[in-house]
């Protein structure tokens, strides 16, 4: 008989009838106490409030050329942080209603999801300068979108629009209305947009300098039922990589890359945009800066969250699988045949959404690898987590296992000796702020100047940055 763990939380999905609760998906729990890494910390900066509720904050990257640092809020406002973290000043507000954007952010999952910064941003007589790029949903959805699901409702749009600043080092956004490069239509409300981003260890005349990475979840709803991770003529549930000064895209709008793995034609119908396919709903990606690795982390369905390595070309696998098990249904997956599929990316490490250690809310998020010595403990370390609960893993970046979750540890913030989850911290916050305590903590990662790691979340706006123990 075929052997299914179920994990019944979708009162209106019925497992198959051997189905069976379980607790041993993996053979043994995270360790909660084992090879715990604890690390100091500051309260480095603070993005405002809006009307009251704490700021939604998702990407923060360095910009040298300029000497600060850009942090988003999913309602619309990108703001520029200081190297000091003293002074946080509204760059642009995309919400505002000149640009006629209409920032859609009235659900958690959706908003001003990613921006980036061109790697000639601060560079005078380049093709990159003053370019940056937000990815964002949208009310406005009166325009043609470049792909529409293979069903579904048409709930909103997903847009990637180019900005182009006079003075990118003035301190507010000086340029005209954004050029728009690409647009999605959306069939659900729930996780559809992901990050964007440029490939920091590319320079000038490398192949893929200046080539924007995106990643688009499966369409939304649960278990991909309109069938688009694994379709290569749809762009949902994929890795896009494009050339944001490039046109010949089909709508002429921006470039597809030779070297992109279906590029050219000659695929079945297959998008030239397309790098890597079989994704649910990445949240985020990173390189290794010593070796080249890419990382994503995807959300898992009900059962299984995962961390992978992507190549050109690479299926990750949903929603034929969910981590290294055969997807069955919205709450199911087999326990035959385990990463049985050789032509399948399979995780580089993954954990059970019902792991003891864990909140009710499970969601994978990520990721940094740390190469830096100034944190000692840290090093050669891929830091991840799990962003709802703040629990903050890692894995050693030069020995990656092969799956499961036997190999993860805990990081934890020490705070005056005593060591605390992300979460702790910002319900403690939050008590000082007159709040009521968050249930959860957003956690994200943010890459400061020379390879800092800052902590940010969506519950007290406090962005948080990783330090050398002893440090003031």
């Amino acid at each position: 008989m075929r052997i299914i763990v179920a994990a019944f939380l979708m009162a209106s999905t019925v497992a198959p009838a051997c189905a069976q609760m379980t607790d041993d998906l993996f053979p043994s729990p995270i360790a909660s106490t084992e090879d715990i890494i604890r690390v100091s910390f500051t309260e480095f900066a603070s993005i405002p409030d809006i009307e009251g509720e704490p700021a939604r904050v998702m990407i923060l990257v360095d910009e040298p050329g300029t000497r600060r640092m850009f942090v988003n809020d999913m309602r619309g406002p990108l703001y520029t942080v200081s190297y000091d973290g003293r002074t946080v000043r509204e760059y642009i507000d995309i919400d505002d209603s000149r640009w006629a954007v209409a920032v859609e952010a009235g659900r958690r999952e959706v908003g001003f999801q990613s921006f980036a910064l061109h790697p000639q941003f601060g560079e005078p007589g380049t093709g990159g300068y003053g370019r940056f790029y937000t990815w964002t949903d949208t009310r406005n959805t009166g325009s043609t979108p470049d792909f529409r699901p293979n069903g579904g409702d048409d709930t909103h749009d997903t847009i990637l629009l180019e900005w182009t600043a006079r003075s990118p080092g003035a301190a507010t956004y000086d340029g005209g209305p954004p050029r728009e490069l690409l647009r999605i239509e959306q069939p659900f409300r729930n996780h559809n947009a992901g990050q964007v981003g440029f490939n920091p260890l590319a320079s000038l005349g490398d192949a893929d300098f200046g080539l924007l990475y995106i990643t688009l979840a499966d369409g939304g709803s649960g278990g991909d039922p309109l069938n688009m991770a694994q379709d290569l003529t749809s762009p949902f549930g994929k890795m896009l990589r494009i050339d944001p000064l490039g046109s010949n895209a089909a709508n002429g709008e921006y470039g597809v890359p030779a070297g992109n793995p279906f590029a050219g034609g000659g695929h079945g119908g297959a998008l030239g945009e397309i790098y890597a396919y079989g994704l649910r709903n990445a949240q985020r990606f990173a390189w290794d800066p010593t070796n080249g690795n890419m990382f994503v982390s995807d959300i898992g369905q009900n059962i299984v969250e995962e961390l992978s390595l992507v190549t050109a070309g690479a299926n990750l696998g949903w929603n034929d699988w969910e981590g290294s098990f055969e997807f069955i249904g919205r709450s199911a997956v087999s326990l035959v045949n385990p990463r049985g599929d050789p032509t399948v990316t399979y995780p580089v490490a993954e954990y059970a959404q019902s792991d003891p250690l864990l909140t009710s809310r499970v969601a994978a998020t990520g990721v940094h690898v740390y190469r830096s010595r100034t944190i000692p403990q840290l090093t050669d370390l891929v830091l991840w987590g799990d962003m709802p609960g703040g629990e903050i893993f890692y894995l050693q970046a030069d020995d990656l296992p092969n799956g499961g979750q036997q190999s993860i540890r805990r990081v934890l913030l020490n705070d005056g000796g005593e060591a605390k989850t992300l979460l702790q911290l910002v319900q403690e916050k939050n008590v000082e702020q007159g709040k009521s305590p968050s249930a959860r903590a957003d956690l994200r990662f943010g890459s400061g100047p020379d390879e800092q790691v800052l902590i940010l979340n969506k519950q007290d706006g406090v962005i948080r940055l990783l330090v050398p123990d002893g440090s003031p």
